[in-house]
């Protein structure tokens, strides 16, 4: 396959970022990874829906001002028709990055399956599908002879998911725990130097690491979707988030963090997974005050880190950035890559359109 046509569902700042690096390291991907990529339709609730299958000018597109809308371009429209576009448009593979209802995994789960029902390759940085609707979306994707790529699901673009499944392979891994949500982990951190958690909450939103509304990243929900995620796809789980106990920072006070400071511990809210003796898997969203000895403790800011617990390997961490719109569009490049794999090992069509 010499080339990978996209439809990019989504416009916001992930799938903007990946049409950057497409128009500013196309070369330089083509010569590293032996195929081109090219954008023939975006949909996006702003701007609305574009198809060009001879590929659209992305420099074009991305020089849009707020207030202008697809409509005044060929094969363009001012509505996101974002079900006609997945299911008519040429593109080989769909790069799905919409809002996400944490609750239903809503509207992503139906971009999801119009694609996979399409014959076209997914892949996608929402948790929600994966969490909330995986087995039944690998299911349709192994149905319909295409690949269901999710890397960014958990991490953003640090690469936890393929890394535990092939570099772990065998290692006998029987544990994952980790700082999952960068927003609550600077949170805990700014309360360590003083601050409410009111006023670090407020830092953090006029940093950008937290939405408008923090309850997802502070109360855990967040978390609690990829410890599902870590669970179900690391250690053949079945979990749903009605099995994972969840408890948010809201609940650690400035004598807390000063307590546990006095004893060289500090305060993570940790995601983990873990499969008992009885082989049953259980998994946890909680606060936690880790000792000087953790390999977690030491993990500061919006950063991530994942501790697998083997039994060949014993402990192995895993740290990089969990969010941010270029890392995260690397995730999606990074899916691309497994995609573009599987085609050319002949283990899937290159699609089905």
């Amino acid at each position: 396959m010499d080339r990978y046509d996209l439809a990019l569902i989504g416009f916001g700042g992930v799938n903007r970022a990946l049409a950057e690096l497409i128009r500013d390291r196309g070369e330089r991907l083509r010569s590293e990874l032996g195929f081109d990529l090219r954008i023939v339709a975006i949909t996006d609730l702003r701007l609305g829906s574009l198809m060009q299958a001879d590929g659209i000018d992305v420099a074009q597109v991305l020089a849009m001002r707020a207030g202008e809308s697809f409509a005044g371009l060929v094969g363009g429209d001012a509505e996101a028709r974002n079900e006609y576009v997945i299911r008519n448009s040429t593109a080989d593979i769909v790069v799905e990055a919409t809002f996400t209802n944490p609750l239903d995994g809503q509207p992503a789960v139906s971009h999801v399956t119009w694609a996979l029902e399409s014959g076209k390759h997914v892949t996608t940085t929402n948790k929600g599908p994966i969490a909330l609707a995986g087995a039944g979306l690998k299911s349709l994707a192994a149905e319909y002879g295409v690949r269901f790529e999710y890397e960014g699901s958990v991490l953003s673009g640090t690469p936890i998911l393929r890394f535990a499944k092939q570099q772990l392979a065998g290692a006998g891994l029987t544990a994952v725990e980790g700082i999952l949500n960068g927003t609550s982990n600077y949170v805990l951190g700014r309360m360590e130097a003083g601050l409410s958690l009111a006023d670090a909450v407020a830092e953090a939103q006029g940093l950008g690491y937290a939405e408008a509304d923090p309850t997802a990243d502070i109360e855990g929900s967040d978390v609690q979707l990829k410890v599902v995620i870590l669970a179900n796809e690391l250690l053949g789980a079945n979990l749903t988030t009605a099995d994972v106990e969840r408890v948010g920072i809201s609940v650690v006070s400035a004598e807390d963090i000063v307590a546990a400071a006095t004893q060289g511990k500090r305060w993570k809210l940790i995601g983990s997974a873990r499969r008992l003796p009885d082989g049953t898997v259980t998994g946890r969203v909680a606060p936690v005050a880790v000792a000087a000895d953790h390999p977690l403790q030491g993990i500061s800011g919006a950063t991530n880190a994942v501790k697998f617990e083997t039994e060949l390997l014993g402990d192995v961490t895993v740290s990089g950035p969990g969010a941010g719109r270029v890392e995260t569009a690397y995730a999606l490049l990074s899916d691309i890559i497994a995609i573009d794999s599987s085609v050319r090992s002949g283990l899937v069509a290159t699609s089905a359109v």
